[in-house]
């Protein structure tokens, strides 16, 4: 088995320390030591045996398996394991030792999870959307086209739903259950603006229907459980999801951007947050062409926009990013990858 994928283990159990995810850095440690020949784990994750590790940690895979224990206990298929897992208990230890015999024992149910990229739909990067949208709004003064990609569940595109609680102002719908609270500081878009949604329409490859129970525990499991606050949100937002009637398309995002062409009276927005990762070279390259079509079309009275959330490589940041045709890309915050401050440029 190829030390590539303890690499993985390794710089994924590190990042969850880092935000803040101490029992799910210590699981993942623990399972990044268990890559033996011969193990369960080996065998689960055969297929990505000698694949660089950058590979490994741009598709996430030590977190596919971190979601597949937690799958199992918030379905209630591993009583045991939940037993020592948040937020009844916070015992790595013992938590990967009860771990290694669930794997074994729903090891169907675990490799079918392992085929699906995470998509935590973390809602608190939404506070980060939130400062785009108000810039474009106050350069533009027009109602909004919202065209999400990669949108998972489409609670993203649900952001104008949201109570936001930034510093010591209420932005949003003041009665909303899903709170979301954030930090900004620099040079940040007032807050006193109201923002029009005329058109909201959301695609993914293989989006999650959380009408349907087990794709709305599968989404939940991407939350890392001890962060309970963020987990409450979440599940606050899928209840608000659920009672909705925004649909998820289920396409591809080059052919899906097509259809978010210049319209007059209304500024049109095509967002995503860390999507770009998981986008395939050649659908990249589709999608920028599209864009810089829609961006040639555009008028004053028929703005266009891309809104990005994604992670700079070069610089090893997470920026919020506006582009309005060639030679047009601003860079509006340096971001919490998980939406808890913005550094407004």
């Amino acid at each position: 088995m190829s030390n590539t994928l303890l690499e993985a283990f390794e710089r994924q159990s590190h990042a969850c320390a880092t935000l803040g995810a101490p029992f799910s850095a210590a699981v993942l440690e623990r399972a990044g030591r268990a890559i033996i020949p011969g193990g369960i784990v080996s065998h689960l994750l055969a297929d990505w045996s000698g694949v660089p590790a950058d590979r490994l940690v741009r598709d996430a895979v030590a977190l596919r398996l971190l979601a597949s224990l937690h799958y199992l206990v918030l379905s209630g298929q591993a009583p045991a394991l939940a037993a020592c897992y948040p937020p009844a208990a916070e015992e790595p230890e013992q938590a990967w030792v009860t771990a290694e015999q669930v794997l074994i024992d729903h090891a169907g149910p675990v490799a079918a999870i392992l085929t699906h990229e995470p998509q935590t739909n973390e809602v608190r990067r939404s506070a980060c959307l939130l400062g785009g949208f108000l810039t474009i709004e106050r350069e533009a003064g027009l109602p909004l086209r919202c065209f999400e990609l990669g949108a998972s569940a489409g609670l993203n595109s649900l952001w104008d739903a949201f109570r936001y609680e930034i510093g010591g102002t209420i932005w949003g719908d003041p009665a909303s259950s899903v709170i979301v609270p954030s930090r900004w500081e620099g040079a940040a878009p007032s807050l006193d603006r109201d923002l029009i949604v005329a058109e909201r329409h959301a695609c993914d490859r293989r989006p999650i229907d959380i009408r349907q129970t087990a794709d709305a525990t599968r989404l939940l499991s991407y939350c890392w459980a001890e962060q309970r606050e963020r987990m409450e949100r979440l599940q606050a937002a899928v209840a608000l999801g659920q009672s909705g009637s925004l649909v998820v398309e289920a396409e591809n995002a080059a052919r899906f951007v097509e259809r978010a062409a210049p319209k007059t009276g209304f500024a049109t927005v095509v967002f995503h947050s860390v999507v770009w990762q998981y986008i395939l070279p050649v659908e990249q390259a589709q999608i920028l062409a599209t864009l810089e079509s829609h961006a040639a079309a555009a008028t004053a009275d028929a703005p266009f926009f891309w809104l990005r959330m994604e992670l700079n490589e070069t610089a090893r940041q997470f920026e919020l990013r506006l582009w309005s045709g060639p030679g047009h890309d601003r860079l509006l915050a340096v971001v919490h990858p998980h939406g808890e401050y913005a550094v407004w440029q």
